[in-house]
């Protein structure tokens, strides 16, 4: 029957259609989903470029501005891991020697007043404010002291020296302040490890932002903030200026000296920290990097020729090598009669590292 095959023919028409028409709408709805979250993400892209530094001239790309925003982030985690570490979990220890407000000023002038490029930073482990800074911190700084009272320590570091600053001053490993000041009088002597790390200059923009190198050792001490309250632990940091080792005060020509060791594969394992006046680089930029790639490029050759030299002659005394041109941290070369040898493990008979000793001639 030709009217019925028509209505069969309706049927399935009708039941396609209404089986296809949820997808197209699923369809039309997933697209128009897309289509807003691209607008808000180009929204959101477009705010982030009013933030981005105005240090270069050309416009930011959605690239750059997302490239800084990641930056922005990292150095928030770093913050907060900086909180977490040094949070302490348990009661202090009770040979910790307690400081009044004005016992801490009497510290903090004794040991500044020492070196005009010194200051003294006390922050609290609990809030990570800063309670004390000496007098000296101001004119170093350039920024007033109620300002620097006002901040907490890991703000007015550079975002990827934050990390480092963490790491350096993690509450159990401190040595405590009283009783390293009753085996020694200089905190040259201080027996434990220091550290660099760039420190803000100026009550400035954030896109103008100047950062300067410094040398870092903290110490664990307990300080009665407020009348009201237990004693909180603090760090103590000593904070010394470093200037470029071929400006005045210069170091001397026989003591312009560094050691460096790296792998087999030429990735920098340790730097001595004379190293940082004199190619003002801080240990933490070179760290994990390829020593070639400091080597000036008509060098290269030279200095792969030294390691295969090296490695072919393992355990052998240090041997003695043509000068090679290292790059600074502003783009010129210094030149260094270096001698070279290596680490062999007693275990495995392989080269372990090989150790640098570079004299800097210019």
């Amino acid at each position: 029957d030709p009217e019925a095959l028509g209505k069969g023919h309706e049927e399935m028409w009708s039941q396609k259609y209404h089986l296809q028409s949820p997808r197209a709408e699923s369809s039309n709805s997933e697209r128009q989903d897309r289509n807003r979250v691209s607008e808000e993400l180009m929204m959101v892209v477009q705010e982030m470029k009013k933030y981005f530094p105005s240090e270069r001239p050309n416009k930011p790309s959605t690239l750059d501005a997302l490239n800084y925003a990641l930056r922005c982030v990292h150095s928030v985690q770093a913050n907060s891991e900086f909180f977490q570490i040094l949070r302490p979990d348990g009661a202090p220890r009770a040979d910790v020697t307690r400081y009044s407000l004005e016992e801490l000023s009497t510290v903090a002038s004794e040991h500044a007043s020492k070196n005009t490029d010194t200051f003294v930073a006390v922050f609290s482990f609990l809030s990570g404010r800063l309670v004390h800074v000496s007098e000296q911190a101001t004119s170093i700084l350039n920024c007033k002291k109620g300002f620097l009272e006002s901040s907490h320590f890991v703000e007015l570091l550079a975002p990827q020296d934050v990390r480092v600053f963490c790491a350096h001053t993690v509450h159990a490993q401190l040595p405590f302040w009283n009783s390293w000041t009753r085996r020694a009088s200089q905190y040259e002597f201080a027996p434990v490890k220091s550290f660099f790390c760039r420190i803000c200059g100026g009550e400035v923009r954030e896109q103008e932002k100047r950062y300067y190198p410094f040398r870092i050792i903290p110490y664990l001490m307990r300080v009665h903030v407020s009348t009201q309250r237990e004693p909180e632990s603090c760090c103590l940091t000593l904070v010394e200026k470093v200037h470029s080792g071929y400006e005045a005060p210069r170091i001397p020509m026989d003591k312009r000296i560094f050691t460096t060791t790296h792998t087999p594969g030429c990735v920098f394992l340790e730097i001595d920290e004379r190293a940082v006046s004199l190619l003002g680089y801080l240990p933490q930029d070179l760290l994990g990097t390829s020593i070639l790639a400091y080597v000036h490029p008509e060098d290269r050759s030279l200095m792969v020729a030294i390691h295969q030299k090296v490695l072919k002659y393992a355990g052998h005394p240090p041997f003695e090598h043509s000068p090679i041109r290292f790059r600074t941290q502003n783009g010129d070369y210094v030149i260094s009669d270096s001698s070279w040898s290596s680490f062999v493990n007693p275990w495995s008979q392989k080269v372990s590292f090989i150790i640098g000793r570079h004299k800097v001639r210019t």
